[in-house]
């Protein structure tokens, strides 16, 4: 057997898979809620992820009622991005910020007038946005200094789990992608970034490609979560690379579209290319020596969220979705907006704002429901457009994520997309990618794209209803008209 664990926002999965890539048991430890003490702000602690992680391992080990000794790897993956720093005594120091925290724009903009956004892209491939991990370390530095004068490590996510798991300071190329501290390019650190703004390279990780072992369990590591001392520990992949790789977009052609917390459009690149705008996130791929670029909606599944939790408490997702179908395809002109948490594509700009736009007085609840979904789907059709531009293939999307699970929000998707959207048999994503990358770095498949088309099978797919895709190319003018229009009040709003 082969584990993958996730590290997720909302709590830690832990997969079992055989060496056909079959999933044999599965096991979710949730996690505390995420502290949002101020406007951007948003936290978790890494310990709380441990516990997590120690009940997840022992509650998969518990249902698949194997031996520990018959787990053969473990691959990690995990949300990107968060800044967890550790003291000498290897202690974590803060709580970590994680994924989805602002409150670096003035760092970010210290960085971009001390580097220069156009030298920042030559050597990252990439910008400096708040969601990234280094202007979240700036921040620690510019207003929590007897912080950061004890730091003696800095980790993302899921390499604080194999920290504790292994005993080792590792990461993998995907996850260190998204630091702004690294060369996609050449695949490792990025010695003129961390010079230009006074970093030691001691405080970071060491690099591995994705299916490198990286690591073996050690007597503690075993003691807390019942594995066998010994058991290797693969690179992994952060959670959209990890991802990509359960859904099998891992050769050209092929594009995913995750529907999560945040929504992610992911396409594999066999050569290295980005936007010189920055729009998107050029990345290095879990496949060894090849690419992948993303764009990213902050507030995907986040929306619905909020929406229930705010005004429809009570309510479950699936209900949500048939009042959303009772509304006709446009939502009767009334558009939302998902930047409740700023906007990364194509925007990037932590200071953009949510809302519905067009509202009036015949509108009913449907209409804001659905308004809401075609909303995010718009913003997911902007990444989709720039990777196109950027000369990517795109035959068909995998859909995948909580949203995906939504015949609604399928055929929605493929209506605003004009592409075919397909599910896949496994629904995992990133804790399945993990396992996946497991055995890659045991030797049970010579490479990545062996792996997955072995284990990857499609099962539905939806095709565009041209009548709604005429209604949604015209709504898609109309949004992207809104984020211009709205952008200086946006910003006298933040400022309040």
């Amino acid at each position: 057997m082969w584990m993958g664990i996730d590290v997720g926002t909302g709590g830690t999965r832990a997969l079992l898979v055989d060496e056909r890539g079959k999933i044999c048991a599965g096991f979710t430890s949730p996690h505390d809620e995420m502290r949002m003490e101020r406007p951007l702000w948003a936290e978790q602690h890494p310990e709380n992820w441990w516990e997590a992680t120690v009940k997840a391992i022992r509650g998969v080990l518990a249902e698949s009622r194997i031996s520990s000794s018959d787990v053969c790897g473990i691959g990690l993956s995990g949300q990107m991005h968060g800044l967890v720093i550790l003291d000498k005594s290897n202690q974590v120091i803060r709580p970590a910020l994680i994924w989805c925290d602002q409150r670096s724009q003035e760092q970010v903009d210290a960085v971009n007038r001390r580097i220069g956004r156009a030298s920042i892209l030559n050597y990252t491939a990439n910008p400096v946005l708040t969601g990234f991990t280094l202007p979240k370390l700036m921040w620690v530095r510019d207003h929590e200094p007897k912080h950061f004068e004890r730091v003696h490590k800095m980790l993302l996510p899921k390499d604080y789990l194999r920290f504790r798991l292994t005993g080792e300071f590792a990461t993998e190329v995907s996850d260190a992608s998204g630091t702004a501290l690294f060369d996609v390019i050449r695949r490792e650190w990025s010695a003129p970034m961390l010079e230009a703004l006074g970093i030691d390279l001691a405080i970071l990780p060491r690099c591995y490609e994705s299916s490198d072992v990286t690591g073996i369990v050690t007597p503690a590591g075993a003691g807390s979560t019942g594995l066998a001392p010994g058991t290797p520990v693969i690179g992994g992949g952060g959670d959209q690379a990890a991802s990509a790789v359960g859904n099998g977009i891992v050769e050209p052609g092929i594009v995913s579209c995750t529907l999560g917390t945040s929504g992610v459009v992911f396409a594999h690149m066999e050569q290295v290319a980005y936007d010189p705008s920055g729009r998107v996130h050029t990345f290095c791929h879990a496949v060894r020596d090849k690419w992948h670029v993303m764009g990213v909606t902050q507030g995907a599944g986040l929306s619905l969220q909020w929406f229930r939790n705010q005004l429809a408490p009570g309510e479950d997702y699936d209900a949500l979705m048939t009042v959303a179908a009772k509304a006709p395809a446009g939502s009767q002109g009334l558009f939302w907006l998902p930047y409740l948490m700023g906007e990364r594509t194509p925007h990037l700009d932590a200071r953009a704002r949510g809302g519905w736009i067009g509202l009036t007085a015949r509108h009913q609840r449907a209409d804001l429901v659905r308004a809401l979904i075609e909303g995010v789907s718009y913003s997911q059709k902007d990444c989709l457009d720039i990777i196109e531009q950027l000369g990517v293939p795109v035959h068909s999307v995998r859909v995948s994520g909580g949203g995906g699970r939504s015949p609604f929000w399928r055929q929605l998707l493929a209506d605003v997309l004009a592409k075919p959207v397909v599910t896949l048999a496994t629904q995992e994503g990133s804790a399945y990618g993990a396992a996946l990358l497991a055995l890659v770095g045991t030797g049970t498949y010579s490479s990545v794209p062996e792996v997955c088309r072995a284990a990857i099978r499609e099962t539905e797919k939806v095709t565009p209803r041209p009548e709604n895709s005429a209604v949604y190319q015209d709504g898609h003018s109309i949004f992207r008209t809104l984020y211009p229009a709205l952008k200086p009040a946006y910003h006298m709003i933040a400022q309040l």
